[in-house]
């Protein structure tokens, strides 16, 4: 199980085990034990930023439920392990298609946030790839952090590409009203 040396003790392991010391595998190695991750900020800076519509002289108001919901994405601190360890950019090398869990977490923080205006689901379903990843939760078993990557995350991404993409109803709704939505 992929970990990070800087989070982890010698002593947690067994004497008569070998420990093994790698680079990520998912991403291009430049010496040593350092890999080019520079395509994550690649990703990263195709990310619609947040954005609030009020209107004049309103205050953003929104619940502790809401601000908790998100907060969780926010504890990532980049550490890309979950990237190195989704198979569908480590053996399938589907960079080009596919955000990764790292950035699905950053768009769902987004498109979570209650007070948050962008649209990006036609985004997290076209170029980000959200309907490649096939809830394996290994990214989620290797966060230093302990966020509920599939679950809190992919999963309710993953449900909102469906519900406006791929439901019979809106599909029939679209279809009889000339594209428009509900």
């Amino acid at each position: 199980k992929p970990k990070l040396m800087c989070m982890d003790r010698v002593d947690n392991y067994p004497e008569d085990e070998p420990i093994s010391i790698r680079p990520l595998k998912s991403f291009p190695l430049i010496r040593d034990l350092v890999c080019d991750v520079s395509w994550n900020y690649e990703v990263n800076k195709k990310i619609p930023a947040f954005k609030m519509d009020l209107p004049e002289g309103e205050e953003p108001r929104f619940t502790q439920a809401d601000a908790d919901r998100v907060q969780e994405f926010r504890k990532c601190i980049e550490c890309f392990l979950c990237q190195d360890t989704c198979h569908v950019l480590r053996e399938h090398e589907l960079h080009p298609q596919f955000a990764g869990p790292r950035f699905l977490i950053r768009l769902a923080g987004l498109d979570m946030h209650p007070l948050d205006t962008e649209d990006r689901v036609p985004k997290i379903r076209k170029d980000f790839g959200s309907g490649m990843c096939n809830i394996t939760r290994c990214c989620t078993d290797v966060c230093p952090e302990h966020i509920q990557i599939t679950d809190n995350g992919i999963i309710p991404l993953k449900e909102r590409v469906v519900d406006r993409f791929y439901d019979p109803v809106l599909w029939l709704w679209r279809k009889l009203f000339q594209g428009k939505s509900a």
